[in-house]
C-alpha cells in the first residue's frame, strides 16, 4: 500500500490529509490558528505556531491512517496566500509575525503608490490592482520595522515558502508560481521576479524564493520530521489547489470557495486575460511539458470576508453559538426585514477595491429582530458573489452556466439556494467539500504517476446537490439592487 500527504495550511486553522490510491481519506487532523490582532486593521500569525502545529497535523494524521510514514510516496502543500514573512537563515527564527493576507496597515503606501501613478504599471507586469492584501507592501513595512536586520542573512517568503524551508531542514527556499503571483512581485507574462518592481519596493532580490512549476519536486522532508524522506512534489495557493480539485483546467470552468473570505476563480487558459472589471489576472498552475514551462492563467474575484463574518456572529455578536445555527435561524423569516450588511471588515476586495470601507448594517428599524441580521449577513455572502460573477461574465467570452463551490459556508442550504437564486444559475455542490486538500493531493500524486489520469479523478468527483433557481429569484434579484446601494454607502468611510 502507498498513500499521498496533503497539507493545508489556512488562515483559521491547518490540517493533514492521508489520501490512498483511490482517492479516499484514510486520516487527517486540524489544529485551529491562533489569530493576533494588535491594531485595528491588523492581522498576524505566529510562523512558529504554523510550523508546529504543521508537525503535528502531519504526525496525527498519519497515526490515525495506521501507515508508516515510508509508505507515503509523495505530499503536497497548499497554503493561505499573501500572508508573508522574514526569518533569519542562520537561527531559523521568524523575524517578526507573519502578515496575514487580510492585514490593512499598508494601505497607505498603496494609497501613496496610486497617487504616484504606478497602478497600471503594476497592473500590467503583475495582473493585480493595488492593494494592502497583496504581498509587496508587507514586505517592505517588515524590512522598514523590524530593527537590527542584516539583509545576508535574512530570508522572506509566504508561507508556502516557509514551510518548505522548514519540512526541508532549511535545504529549499523556494515557492510556486500560484503563490508568487500574488506577490506583486513576479511578472505575469515572463513569470519571473520582475526587477522594476523589486527596485520599486525596494526589495533584494536575494531574499526572495526561487520560483518553481507547481508541479514538480520541490525536496524532501528531513528525515528527523517524520522518520522519512517524503518527496514535496506539488504546492499551490489554496484557490487554485480548489480550482485544480474541481476539475476546472480550460476556459468555461470556474469555482467559488467559501472559506474566511469568498474567492471566485475562472480558468482562462494559456491566455492571459485582462478585465474591464477590476478582477486581477493570476496564474492557475504551472508544468514542465515537453521540455517547456507550461502556464495556466486565471481570473479571480477576491472577496475578503465572508466565512469571517458568521464567526463574527458568533464569537464577538453572540447572535450564533455554531455557524450551522445560521441555516435554521434565516429560514425562521420570510425575508431580511429591510436589513442589509456590508461585509467589509478588511475593507472591499473585487470588483470595488476599497481599503477605507467598513463593514455595516443598513435599513435597522424597531420592527428587526437577531434572526434578520443572520440572514442578512448570508445574504450578502451571496450578493457579493453575484457582483464577481457579473464581472467575470463581461471579462470571458465562455458565458457562466454553473457555479461549482467548495469551503465551510457552502454546507449552508439556505446560503446555497439564495445564491443559485440571486445568479439564476445552477449552483453545484460536491460532497467532497474540502476541494482545497483534493486538489493538492490530486496534483503531488499524479506529479510521480501515483495517478495516471487527472481527467479519470475529475470523473469521479460525486455531487452532493444542485440547487437549481426558484421562487426566490425575483426576491434576490431585486434585493441585490438595495444591497448594492447599501455598498456605495459604505465605501470610502475610513478617509
Amino acid at each position: 500500500m502507498s498513500y499521498i500527504l496533503a497539507l493545508d495550511l489556512g488562515t483559521t486553522g491547518n490540517r493533514a490529509f492521508v489520501f490512498n490510491v483511490l482517492g479516499k481519506i484514510v486520516g487527517q487532523a486540524y489544529k485551529e490558528l491562533t489569530q493576533y490582532y494588535p491594531q485595528p486593521g491588523w492581522l498576524e500569525h505566529d510562523a512558529e505556531e504554523i510550523w508546529q502545529d504543521t508537525c503535528w497535523v502531519m504526525q496525527s494524521a498519519i497515526a490515525n491512517a495506521k501507515i508508516i510514514p515510508s509508505e507515503i510516496v509523495a505530499m503536497g502543500v497548499t497554503v493561505q496566500r499573501e500572508t508573508c514573512l522574514i526569518w533569519d537563515k542562520t537561527t531559523g527564527k521568524p523575524l517578526h509575525q507573519a502578515i496575514v493576507w487580510q492585514d490593512r496597515r499598508t494601505a497607505p503606501l498603496c494609497n501613496q503608490l496610486q497617487a504616484q501613478g504606478y497602478a497600471d504599471e503594476i497592473y500590467d507586469r503583475t495582473g493585480l490592482v493595488i492593494d494592502a492584501y497583496f504581498s509587496a507592501t508587507k514586505l517592505r513595512w517588515l524590512l522598514d520595522h523590524v530593527t537590527g536586520i542584516d539583509l545576508k542573512n535574512v530570508l522572506a517568503g509566504t508561507i508556502d515558502t516557509w514551510i518548505l524551508w522548514k519540512l526541508t531542514g532549511g535545504k529549499v527556499h523556494a515557492t510556486d508560481h500560484s503563490n508568487a503571483s500574488r506577490t506583486m512581485l513576479m511578472n505575469l507574462t515572463s513569470c519571473a521576479w520582475d526587477e522594476t518592481l523589486l527596485e520599486l519596493f525596494q526589495i533584494p532580490a536575494h531574499i526572495l524564493p526561487q520560483i518553481q512549476p507547481s508541479f514538480g519536486k520541490f525536496g524532501v522532508t528531513d528525515s528527523t520530521l517524520l522518520g522519512a524522506e517524503i518527496p514535496i512534489t506539488a504546492i499551490l495557493g489554496d484557490q487554485q489547489a480548489a480550482l485544480f480539485g474541481h476539475g476546472c483546467d480550460r476556459p468555461g470552468l470556474m469555482k467559488c470557495t467559501y472559506g474566511t473570505g469568498s474567492f471566485l476563480v475562472a480558468h482562462t487558459g494559456s491566455e492571459i486575460v485582462r478585465s474591464q472589471n477590476r478582477l486581477i489576472s493570476t496564474v492557475a498552475w504551472t508544468q514542465i511539458r515537453n521540455g517547456n514551462l507550461d502556464v495556466g492563467y486565471a481570473l479571480e474575484g477576491s472577496m475578503f470576508t465572508s466565512g469571517a463574518c458568521i464567526q463574527w456572529l458568533r464569537d464577538s455578536m453572540k447572535l450564533i453559538t455554531t455557524a450551522a445555527e445560521t441555516e435554521a435561524i434565516a429560514n425562521r423569516v420570510t425575508d431580511n426585514g429591510g436589513v442589509y450588511f456590508i461585509p467589509a471588515f478588511s475593507g472591499l476586495g473585487a470588483p470595488h477595491w476599497d481599503m477605507s470601507a467598513r463593514g455595516a448594517f443598513f435599513g435597522i428599524t424597531a420592527a428587526v429582530q437577531p434572526q434578520h441580521f443572520v440572514r442578512a449577513v448570508l445574504e450578502a455572502i451571496a450578493y457579493q458573489v453575484k457582483e464577481v460573477v457579473v464581472a467575470i461574465s463581461g471579462s470571458c467570452s465562455a458565458g457562466v452556466k454553473k457555479l461549482t463551490v467548495d469551503g465551510g459556508a457552502c454546507e449552508n442550504n439556505f446560503l446555497m439556494q439564495f445564491q443559485a437564486d440571486v445568479l439564476n444559475i445552477s449552483v453545484e455542490r460536491p460532497v467532497m467539500r474540502d476541494t482545497t486538500v483534493q486538489g493538492i493531493a490530486m496534483a503531488a500524486g499524479l506529479a510521480v504517476g501515483f495517478w495516471d489520469s487527472y481527467e479519470a479523478l475529475v470523473q469521479q468527483r460525486q455531487i452532493d446537490r444542485y440547487f437549481s433557481p426558484g421562487v426566490g429569484s425575483e426576491y434576490a434579484t431585486a434585493n441585490f439592487v438595495i444591497w448594492q446601494k447599501a455598498v456605495e454607502r459604505a465605501k470610502y468611510w475610513a478617509k
